[in-house]
């Protein structure tokens, strides 16, 4: 497909996006976040756009282990009660590589760490998605932010409680329940991301370069099926709502890169 050549789904409106939480109230005074610059380890890198994967975080692991500093707004529990949080959208390599850091990164406006500090609950790593991911496929991180809220708006979560309190869980089972939350879904468009002990991390959902759920391409590998599963308790959650209509395509944003594009230099950070 030519570069440029890519609709996207029509944006949501600029207003404060809410996780899977409870409760969510953004400081008086947003945050700021450390620039993020490509390295050695993490170098930039300009390769054509495969699909993309949707990336849900599952907030009460990540704070079972998390220690002040950047995880303090999502962890400490004064802010907000969080579930399922976006960690990003990320565009992906049609092969073994991907697209990073496509260009230089500013700091975020503080009215962005505003509209998505509820969904995304740290503003280091909004900064971090923008930098290294929302760098390849857009030219304003409002635009960016913009639709990865779209796709993370649709997303309905089963009963976690539920599931956490289940003995013998299976990852299968547990795709199983997600899938029946999100009709538009099949297992075989979600993998499972877990840390030691098997306990549940991520999710990576797939799409393909049209940003259609797809089946996750040969190499997108997460924990098997038929794995155990393990939970971290979190906040009682409402009922969900039914899952809205899928936002119609628009011609708002091309997400293919300008071919003069250049890397940033690696720096600090």
């Amino acid at each position: 497909m030519p570069r440029g050549a890519l609709a996207l789904l029509a944006l949501t409106m600029p207003c404060a996006a809410s996780a899977q939480a409870v409760q969510c109230s953004l400081p008086a005074q947003m945050p700021r976040p450390r620039p993020v610059q490509p390295d050695a380890g993490q170098p930039g890198r300009i390769v054509p756009i495969g699909g993309y994967t949707l990336a849900l975080s599952w907030s009460p692991q990540y704070c079972s282990t998390a220690r002040g500093g950047d995880s303090a707004f999502q962890c400490n529990g004064r802010n907000g009660r969080f579930g399922f949080v976006l960690h990003g959208l990320w565009p992906d390599g049609a092969g073994g590589s991907w697209p990073q850091f496509c260009r230089k990164a500013d700091l975020l406006p503080r009215e962005v760490i505003r509209q998505n500090l509820c969904m995304t609950p740290s503003a280091q790593l909004l900064q971090h998605e923008w930098a290294k991911h929302g760098t390849c496929m857009a030219s304003r991180p409002e635009l960016y932010f913009d639709l990865a809220r779209a796709f993370y708006q649709t997303m309905r979560f089963p009963d976690m409680a539920a599931l956490a309190r289940r003995d013998r869980l299976t990852v299968g089972q547990f795709t199983d329940a997600f899938v029946r939350a999100n009709r538009r879904l099949r297992p075989d468009m979600i993998r499972v991301g877990t840390t030691r002990g098997n306990w549940l991390s991520e999710l990576w959902i797939c799409m393909d370069k049209a940003l259609e759920f797809a089946r996750c391409p040969a190499g997108k590998d997460g924990a098997k099926s038929s794995a155990y599963l393990r939970i971290e308790p979190g906040p009682a959650m409402p009922r969900p709502r039914p899952a809205p209509v899928t936002p119609a395509r628009g011609p708002g944003l091309i997400l293919d890169l300008d071919p003069h594009a250049q890397v940033p230099k690696e720096g600090g950070g």
